[in-house]
């Protein structure tokens, strides 16, 4: 796989972080999960179990080992740092300072380790004048205009179902630490990466930025080509209260529907821009999809050359043919259910070891790889080194 022979320190928390490591565990990479006491990992009890085990812990923390150490012992912070020394990367999601004051920041890791790649993750940044301040995703949205664009059916803002900030931040952290790490092969120097999910926030939106940008003002939202400007690029009901989405604007798909429709006179409308001048087409969508089921309209769709979709809800999109064809939801022996590898090599591909480490279940094996001997170990397990 290609990241067999990489050594990871995850020392972060509920999702960037984690995330960002397990795709790095599937691909083959060592990744060992430096746990804090007082219940380890958050989302361990987040959300539903299987076996004890909760989804949400299953699906970022697989295939990975656990070590809970109180890094305000002398002999946890040394473990830590040796831990720190083996490693090629290090990944960390505590407010800036935290690690610091830990004594296992870029400083005292790379100190000892000149080739580290030392990433932290967090909502604001290093620097700036809000470094100081708590948040998790939604904050980050709110600031960054995020939420203001994202409305819902009543033209307020929305909570978005996907965690924005915090899924951006992790894949481009996954990003960055991959490029530190190929040029650390010409170098043999690593590096200290700084990124925000605020600044992960704004760096996805360079479609959305024209009037911003152009005219100093705000979009207005529902005038936007990706946000409901566009007749044929927008979400309807159904006759069952369900909804389907024509996910397309290009000018022949809406002369493939309206011409089945029976409307060609409001293909014009359909031509850029989009805005106000499509209101009628989208009318006519509204009355003419609550005229017939979802499944209906699924149906009459079969044969049309169009980007349709029924929106599914969240178990249906799981099942979808097209996912499963695809391995994005795999199953266990247990025939319990887990989310995929979304990056598939011809060549090497990852491999999923679908087993979530017990809390603290590989400490005295780190240790002792660390070079603590058997006495020391027992000391440091006697003083809470590890935990209760």
């Amino acid at each position: 796989m290609k990241l067999e022979g990489i050594k990871v320190l995850d020392l972060s928390l509920f999702l960037p972080g984690p995330l960002l490591t397990q795709m790095m565990a599937d691909h083959g990479a060592e990744v060992i999960k430096l746990e804090p006491l007082n219940g380890g990992e958050p989302n361990r009890e987040i959300g539903p179990k299987r076996n004890g085990v909760s989804v949400y812990f299953a699906n970022t923390h697989r295939g990975k080992k656990s070590v809970q150490i109180n890094l305000k012992t002398e002999e946890g912070r040394e473990m830590a740092l040796r831990l720190a020394e083996q490693a090629d990367v290090v990944i960390e999601a505590f407010r800036p300072g935290v690690v610091d004051r830990l004594g296992v920041g870029y400083d005292a890791i790379s100190a000892r380790n000149p080739g580290v790649v030392y990433a932290s993750l967090s909502a604001f940044g290093q620097t700036g004048p809000y470094v100081k301040k708590p948040a998790h995703d939604l904050a980050t949205e709110g600031y960054a205009g995020i939420l203001s664009v994202n409305l819902g059916f009543d033209g307020k803002p929305a909570i978005p179902a996907i965690p924005n900030a915090d899924m951006l931040t992790s894949m481009m952290g996954l990003s960055a630490v991959l490029m530190a790490l190929l040029r650390r092969k010409d170098t043999g120097e690593g590096d200290y990466i700084d990124l925000a999910m605020m600044d992960s926030l704004v760096a996805c939106i360079p479609n959305n930025l024209g009037s911003v940008f152009a005219e100093k003002k705000p979009p207005v939202v529902k005038e936007e080509r990706t946000w409901g400007g566009y007749a044929m690029y927008n979400i309807y009901e159904t006759g069952d209260n369900k909804y389907i989405v024509l996910g397309a604007s290009e000018i022949h798909f809406a002369v493939n529907v309206l011409t089945k429709m029976e409307r060609e006179d409001l293909i014009p409308l359909c031509e850029p821009p989009p805005g106000p001048r499509q209101n009628p087409v989208k009318e006519f969508f509204t009355e003419t999809f609550r005229s017939k089921t979802q499944q209906e309209w699924i149906d009459w769709f079969d044969d049309v050359d169009a980007a349709f979709a029924p929106v599914n809800d969240l178990r249906q999109g799981v099942d979808d043919p097209q996912i499963r064809a695809r391995d994005m939801i795999v199953e266990d022996s247990q025939g319990q259910e887990h989310i995929g590898i979304p990056i598939k090599f011809a060549r090497e591909p990852g491999r999923i070891d679908f087993a979530a480490p017990a809390l603290g279940e590989h400490n005295e094996e780190l240790a002792s790889a660390a070079g603590f001997s058997a006495q020391e170990i027992a000391a440091m397990k006697a003083k809470g080194v590890f935990g209760d």
